[in-house]
């Protein structure tokens, strides 16, 4: 095994102190040119690279961010990682990632292990089963900087980051409406989620703009399985009245109460129509897409909770008002050919 390289040995063969060497490394202007040349040259030779544990012992920090998310394997949040990850290598911090998989408990345990092997900060997306949140204001009652971005709990005072989820519902159900649709569902998240809410709030308030009947039988939750998303479509469909238009959670959703329209022989976007939240990728390769998608900003997300942590983090970019920021980011209503 090969001997590390460290700033001593650097200094030895210069016939230097470390700390000149420590200094020529960050290009203090104290050192003299050729003496930084040099140190840098001999570096390079030595492939030496600088301990992180040893500057973060220094400076009292890990340089580790960790990401506590519902489910990696979705577009929307691994979009967030992409976003996170940009801006938080730049500044030379690694992204702890942690999945919650949507349950309540393990979300605890996971922001109890955070706690306790120190991290620089923390960013969180609630699990679907999370309703009670003390676990996440004890976080914040220590002083650990955290961000709460998308799935974001009520009634706690912390940095937030996500999307104007109602105005995305709102500007869905108005486009239906003002496109002749009458009868207009909902397909919906489970109630513990804020973003189910939010949906809803602007579903009923774009119904009531137009004149549009409120019926509680159109109006469908799902904790967002397979199963039951097959179970509520299915019901839609039995109604009295069935549907001309869904407006649905996300893609996913839409993806499975599509599949079951077919199967009942409908066609898609012309016996029943589709709009959803998300914009997946996917949506290009499909022949019959949702007619429009509500695009929530994954990638900026990310990119926004990363800057703030920094802000905290960094006192070359310290907050200088030192209060919580809340950042909504504008939906866009993606709107496809057919």
């Amino acid at each position: 095994m090969k001997e590390t390289i460290t700033i001593k040995e650097i200094a030895r063969r210069l016939r230097i102190s470390p700390s000149t060497v420590s200094r020529a490394l960050q290009d203090n202007p104290r050192i003299s040119q050729p003496t930084r040349e040099a140190v840098r040259a001999l570096a390079g030779e030595l492939k030496y690279f600088p301990s992180t544990t040893a500057r973060n012992l220094r400076s009292g920090k890990t340089g580790v961010f960790a990401m506590v998310l519902p489910e990696i394997r979705e577009n929307f949040f691994s979009e967030v990682v992409n976003g996170v990850e940009e801006l938080a290598f730049s500044h030379q911090y690694t992204v702890a990632l942690y999945q919650s998989h949507d349950l309540f408990e393990r979300e605890k345990q996971i922001l109890a292990v955070l706690a306790s092997n120190r991290v620089d900060g923390i960013m969180l997306s609630v699990a679907k089963e999370s309703q009670q949140f003390q676990h996440v204001q004890d976080l914040i009652d220590r002083g650990i900087p955290v961000v709460l971005f998308d799935r974001i709990p009520p009634k706690i005072e912390a940095h937030q980051v996500g999307c104007d989820i109602e105005k995305g519902a709102y500007d869905a159900t108005k486009w239906l409406a003002n496109r002749g649709f009458r009868r207009i569902a909902l397909l919906n998240g489970p109630h513990p989620l804020v973003a189910s809410e939010d949906r809803y709030r602007g579903y009923i308030k774009a119904l009531v703009e137009e004149q549009l009947p409120v019926e509680n039988a159109l109006i469908k939750r799902v904790d967002l399985t397979t199963e039951d998303i097959t179970e509520k479509m299915t019901q839609l469909l039995l109604s009295a009245n069935r549907p001309d238009a869904v407006l649905a959670f996300n893609d996913y959703v839409a993806l499975d109460a599509m599949q079951i329209c077919r199967r009942q022989g409908l066609r898609i976007n012309e016996d029943i129509s589709f709009v959803s939240f998300a914009n997946l990728p996917l949506n290009t390769y499909l022949e019959h897409p949702p007619l429009a998608s509500v695009e929530q900003h994954p990638y900026q997300i990310g990119l926004k909770a990363a800057e703030i942590l920094l802000s905290i983090t960094d006192p070359k970019t310290d907050d200088p008002d030192n209060g919580f920021q809340r950042v909504m980011l504008e939906p866009e209503l993606i709107i496809r050919k057919g």
